[in-house]
């Protein structure tokens, strides 16, 4: 084998789009990009959404997603020019010399197949091993990356086990083939910090131990800079800068990669509360019908004009169940909810359309969160018909001052949603909110899914609006470098229970409890071997206990 595994060269790649209303044309997407991958080595793809990251690892498999076509260029593995092959010789590729691990591993696994079938299934498809052989290997691998009993976990359906569990059994099926190379397509970005640096670890050590080259594709360069020896910036399907990890950290050249490397510089003073609360939980207890546990235990926090709470916790420790309680979509068991001076119905059936006017929530997601029928126009409009009864040039004037507002202006006003970025998107929900004229806004994990650069700019936005509208945010979120940059209280959740609460400055300084300082210690830095660093602490505090 030649000292390069992954050859590509002057990749193109193109799609037909279908604007409304005009005849479908072709356009390119990837321009002329070219890399090289040696055995054993990682290479990380970063960029924004769109850039091409996603599009460029699944052409190493001769693959084009949604209609996505190879229009131009070279991809050599091992030895050999993919395109070239046929179908018998593509299929020969994939799940043998190349394997995929997905961002998401939930909608990756078939819910009604045991995990041990579906992890030995393409090792034994392609010959690469026997029934019991490729078994043997999993529960190697499964023990590898740290899984819990791993003779018996994969006798489990993918219901039965967390999601970075989950995703280190996806790790675990792209591994069991033994292939030469694996494309990683954000196999952390879902998950809560804590359990990424057990994956990012596990999928580490995963690739030193087996040799396995690999594609690393994120938007997270602080994560990337833990896992790859080379990182290739993208942006719009073209490279803007490609080098070792050292020198893309430490001395970019090109100025998007120095915006990369600088993101989450916001600087938010925290304010001290000045009147009366907006919102007061007092008390809360709950569980979800038809089960016998509590989900929240006795939680109490206050939310003042202006300001922004922040509750921030692992996956499954209570945040959204809270928002879930105050917007009355779970009555509690016990306890109540005071909001603007009033006790809320704890059931939303009870509430006025006072209370969901001033009571306002922005999703994760804001492709599921609007009518993909609908234009922008009519989107923010609806709140304004609704709680206003505007019609007619009145409302046009306040949907146009609401666009100004979040920085996209009248002509995004007939665009639909499939004509926007994620950010656009984001802003539209932000302007939806903002129609009700609320007293305060629940921010549920909104930046979560965007890029860094993106997220930035949606954080921005949100804390000018503050200021102009004096409204309130509760910020469900993961991400402590999100904490640090818009709160001025923080309220940090485990297991059901607020373990920490007060202003931000307090909440982040020590003395710590165990949980706040294993959460502010997982936070992904722009540093070289941080990573290393983080587990070896961990050791010796496990071995010193």
């Amino acid at each position: 084998m030649s000292d390069t595994l992954l050859k590509v060269r002057d990749l193109k790649i193109g799609a037909t789009i279908y604007p409304p209303g005009e005849r479908p044309r072709d356009i390119e997407i990837v321009h002329g990009v070219s890399f090289d991958l040696a055995p054993g080595k990682v290479l990380g793809l970063i960029g924004e959404s769109g850039a091409g990251k996603s599009t460029i690892g699944l052409a190493s498999m001769a693959y084009g997603r949604g209609g996505v076509k190879i229009t131009g260029g070279e991809v050599w593995v091992n030895g050999r020019n993919i395109l070239k092959g046929g179908h018998k010789d593509i299929r020969k590729l994939r799940g043998a010399e190349v394997t995929y691990v997905s961002q998401s591993a939930a909608a990756s696994f078939n819910p009604a197949k045991k995990i041990m079938d579906q992890v030995v299934e393409a090792a034994v498809e392609q010959k690469k091993f026997s029934r019991k052989d490729a078994e043997a290997r999993a529960r190697v691998l499964f023990a590898k990356l740290g899984l819990p009993d791993p003779d018996n976990i994969g006798e489990r359906y993918p219901h039965q086990v967390s999601g970075g569990q989950l995703q280190r059994c996806m790790t675990a099926l792209a591994l069991c083939p033994e292939p030469d190379l694996v494309v990683f397509d954000e196999p952390t970005t879902a998950l809560d910090v804590t359990t990424q640096i057990d994956v990012l670890m596990a999928i580490k050590e995963a690739i030193r131990d087996t040799g396995v080259a690999a594609l690393y594709i994120t938007h997270d360069l602080a994560v990337v800079a833990q896992v790859s020896d080379d990182i290739m910036v993208l942006r719009m399907g073209n490279t803007v800068e490609y080098g070792n990890v050292d020198q893309i950290i430490n001395n970019p050249q090109e100025e998007y990669t120095k915006a990369l490397v600088s993101v989450r510089s916001i600087e938010h003073e925290e304010k001290a509360p000045t009147e009366e609360p907006v919102l007061s939980v007092r008390n809360i207890t709950a569980r979800y019908k038809g089960t016998q546990f509590d989900v929240l235990h006795n939680v109490n926090v206050d939310l003042y004009p202006g300001q922004t709470l922040a509750v921030v916790g692992e996956s499954g420790s209570g945040k959204s169940t809270l928002a879930r309680v105050i917007t009355g979509l779970l009555p509690p068991r016990e306890g109540e909810i005071e909001f603007a001076g009033r006790t809320l119905s704890p059931d939303l059936k009870g509430r006025t359309r006072e209370d969901l006017r001033e009571l306002q929530m922005i999703y994760q997601m804001a492709d599921v969160a609007m009518n993909p029928r609908q234009t922008v126009g009519t989107i923010i409009g609806r709140p304004l018909e609704f709680y206003f009864g505007m019609r007619g040039s009145e409302k046009k004037k306040r949907i146009i001052e609401l666009l100004d507002e979040i920085e996209l202006g009248e002509k995004f006003m007939d665009r639909y949603p499939a004509e926007l970025s994620g950010g656009q998107k984001q802003r539209v929900c932000i302007a939806r909110s903002l129609a009700a004229k609320p007293k305060m806004i629940i921010c549920d994990e909104v930046t979560s899914a965007l890029d860094p650069l993106v997220a930035d700019g949606i954080l921005k936005l949100l804390l000018d609006l503050q200021k102009i509208e004096d409204v309130a945010y509760l910020f469900i979120t993961h991400d402590l470098a999100t904490v640090r940059a818009i709160s001025d209280n923080i309220a940090v959740m485990y297991q059901g229970k607020v373990q920490r609460y007060g202003g931000k400055s307090k909440v982040l300084s020590p003395p710590f409890d165990d949980y706040t300082d294993l959460l502010l210690s997982s936070v992904p830095e722009m540093k070289l071997g941080w990573l290393e660093e983080v587990i070896a602490h961990r050791k010796m505090e496990s071995a010193g206990n």
